[in-house]
């Protein structure tokens, strides 16, 4: 079993590096997740904890992933989150190597439920969303090409889809083309950043989740 690894832990919220392998959300389907994890944690300093949950990885993904502690806290995030005042960075690690070394996507995606995936389709159709990123090449090892990723959009697996459309499938991402293997239940996608401007104070608070320990996130520039 994963040990939660904690950013940050206060009175009202708390800040964990998300394992892969494991869903965010309590399900009656799975022994352990991410909710579950918090929940015993806390647990450890108040009779009845509260958990909420704030926003979601997928399984397969890494990262930065907060939970509230408050029913208040929760609401407030709800509200950062709908009006689009978080900003989130991805890194990705992907084997061919990009044409350019940074650029804009533009897509519009469909949710493809039967297949559990998101399809790129060429216009716009009553059922698709338009969804939008921005990357940049930051470095390389024997693997590939470590990528930052901004995403100006919250689709569902829009990185992993528009990536994959334009030939840069994440590594050990086989639902989207990636010939190359990976980790169990993960790919090479960490949400390595979460920023938002306090309500209060105005003050910008930013999270940073350490990169996954392994042989493929070896990279020098982000290591400084």
């Amino acid at each position: 079993m994963s040990k939660l690894e904690i950013i940050n832990d206060n009175n009202d919220f708390i800040v964990v590096n998300k394992t892969a392998g494991l869903i965010t959300e309590k399900s009656l389907y799975e022994n352990l997740t991410i909710e579950d994890q918090v929940f015993q944690h806390i647990l450890k300093t108040k009779r009845k904890p509260y958990v909420g949950v704030i926003h979601r990885l997928d399984r397969v993904t890494s990262g930065v992933l907060i939970f509230a502690k408050k029913k208040s806290i929760l609401s407030s995030f709800n509200t950062l989150f709908s009006s689009r005042k978080v900003h989130k960075t991805y890194l990705a690690i992907v084997k061919n190597k990009p044409s350019k070394s940074s650029g804009n996507l533009v897509n519009f995606l469909v949710k493809n439920t039967l297949e559990k995936k998101a399809d790129i389709v060429k216009s716009k159709t009553k059922q698709s969303l338009n969804c939008r990123l921005s990357y940049k090449v930051m470095d390389q090892n024997d693997f590939g090409y470590l990528l930052e990723i901004r995403p100006k959009t919250g689709r569902f697996h829009q990185i992993r889809a528009q990536l994959a459309h334009i030939g840069l499938p994440i590594i050990g991402d086989e639902k989207y083309g990636s010939d190359q293997s990976y980790y169990p239940l993960s790919v090479c996608l960490h949400a390595w950043k979460l920023s938002y401007k306090d309500v209060n104070s105005e003050e910008l608070i930013t999270f940073e989740a350490p990169l996954p320990d392994n042989k493929f996130w070896k990279f020098k520039e982000v290591e400084k």
